[in-house]
């Protein structure tokens, strides 16, 4: 039993809302009923979700405009199941964040089956994109977007200062020499010029101090480098 998993299932039809609540509970999810866009706004701000069904004609707020607001506000995975067979209804809910699309009347199995199917790939994706995040403190580094935050701040990075970041972060606990970070980031061999690495090192602590006042993340170790304060 995956108790773990919230599904909100938007419907106004009852018969069709319990039925859709059947088909979750026996993939072993949890299943919660809303019967208007109205009602589902207020769980949605309530509540943390997994993953949400939606029908596109609702009283209320309607469908499209439930799922504008989902997909605007998280990445969470929205299945739209939807008596409207028009192409462009699908291509339009598509388009608007939902991930898929299923017209009623429609199969028991197919329901379950792309359920997992969804719920499957969104958990692959968000374990790739946590590979690709390296974090110390409140500070994260996101490899594929080349982004820095700091206590929910993006830094306004240079290049350089990114990637001495990036080199720093990804081995926390060494002790970098300035010849280390000006060959590491430059591609190029270190002669004695530390002006350079200083100037660079003094913005980078401008910018995490300005987007965290309470704590130090790098520290200097006198005689030897620079490493990320523990």
């Amino acid at each position: 039993m995956n108790d773990s998993v919230n599904i909100l299932i938007i419907e106004d039809d009852e018969d069709i809302n319990r039925l859709l609540c059947n088909i979750v509970s026996k993939s072993g999810y949890l299943a919660k009923s809303a019967y208007s866009g109205t009602e589902a706004m207020i769980y949605l701000e309530r509540g943390i979700w997994d993953m949400v069904l939606i029908d596109l004609m609702l009283p209320g707020l309607s469908g499209e405009d439930i799922l504008k607001k989902v997909t605007k506000e998280s990445d969470i995975p929205v299945i739209i199941i939807s008596a409207k067979l028009e192409t462009q209804s699908k291509i339009n809910a598509l388009r608007a964040g939902a991930d898929d699309y299923i017209t009623k009347p429609f199969d028991i199995e197919e329901v379950s089956a792309r359920i997992d199917s969804c719920l499957r790939r969104f958990r692959d994706q968000s374990s790739m994109r946590l590979t690709n995040q390296i974090t110390h403190k409140d500070m994260i580094l996101d490899k594929n977007a080349k982004v820095v935050t700091v206590n929910g701040k993006e830094l306004k990075l240079t290049a350089r200062e990114y990637e001495i970041l990036l080199l720093m972060m990804s081995s926390p606990n060494k002790v970098f020499s300035k010849a280390n970070l000006f060959e590491s980031v430059w591609n190029e061999k270190f002669y004695g010029d530390e002006n350079t690495i200083n100037v660079h090192l003094s913005n980078i602590r401008s910018k995490l101090a300005k987007a965290n006042q309470d704590a130090e993340y790098i520290e200097t170790i006198w005689g030897m480098g620079y490493k990320l304060k523990s």
